[in-house]
């Protein structure tokens, strides 16, 4: 156990999700630990990943009941371990790399699609009607739309140089903005699906996280389209 805690404070990030400090991030330095001192790479952790995310997106889709949906949600989050896992064993490691993180960067969002395919699958053959099937297909256009604007918006030649260091801390913060800030961080809840997903299964209503996680993307992706939009509308 000492050892497990020794890498979880060597490892973790800081600030970090409730879920990921309390629950994942603690279950992953279980992996950690038992994978240190082998030829296992981070990368090999995150494709592993990706491999689990399919299997619980699979039980989703093809076992039913609630203990079904239990099951899957379950597998699901022993992923998000593993996702957690391989950042930390490279930081551990010391070899941490850009090709790294956009590699666990394109896992994550493959495995956010397949999730979301999967839960509309089960969904309408739960209920039998098809609009959940094109509620899932809404989903998935709104999902990759937004992932498509935001790698736009972060490529050097449009992000430019970076802030300097504190000018987001000095702007004043009116009401609006604070108000702002409390939507902002409730759509970031909601997109991190893995801090919720395991309660919705556990409540036996799957939509709690469908519904949600549909809403903040096609929100996400209006307000990405505007900004292209307004950006270079004009030129």
């Amino acid at each position: 156990m000492g050892a497990i805690a020794e890498v979880y404070q060597q490892t973790r990030k800081r600030p970090d999700l409730f879920w990921n400090t309390y629950v994942c991030r603690p279950l992953a330095a279980v992996v950690v630990v038992a994978v240190r001192n082998t030829r296992v790479t981070p990368n090999q952790i995150t494709l592993s990943a990706l491999w689990v995310a399919s299997a619980a997106a699979a039980m989703f889709v093809a076992v039913p009941g609630y203990w079904g949906l239990l099951l899957g949600a379950i597998v699901f989050e022993l992923s998000y371990v593993l996702d957690c896992a391989d950042g930390m064993l490279a930081r551990l490691r010391g070899v941490q790399s850009q090709g790294g993180h956009l590699l666990d960067f394109l896992m994550d969002e493959i495995k956010a699609f397949i999730l979301l395919a999967a839960v509309a699958v089960r969904l309408w053959r739960e209920h039998g009607q098809v609009v959940y099937l094109l509620l899932g297909l809404g989903g998935l256009v709104v999902l990759s739309t937004g992932i498509a604007i935001t790698t736009f918006q972060r490529r050097p030649e449009i992000a430019g140089p970076p802030p300097a260091a504190g000018a987001a801390a000095r702007k004043k913060q009116s009401l609006l903005r604070r108000a702002v800030g409390l939507a902002e961080g409730v759509a970031k809840f909601l997109i991190h699906y893995p801090s919720y997903i395991l309660y919705a299964a556990i409540a036996g209503h799957i939509e709690l996280y469908f519904f949600p996680y549909i809403a903040v993307n096609a929100a996400y992706a209006l307000k990405s389209v505007a900004w292209v939009s307004l950006k270079f509308g004009r030129s």
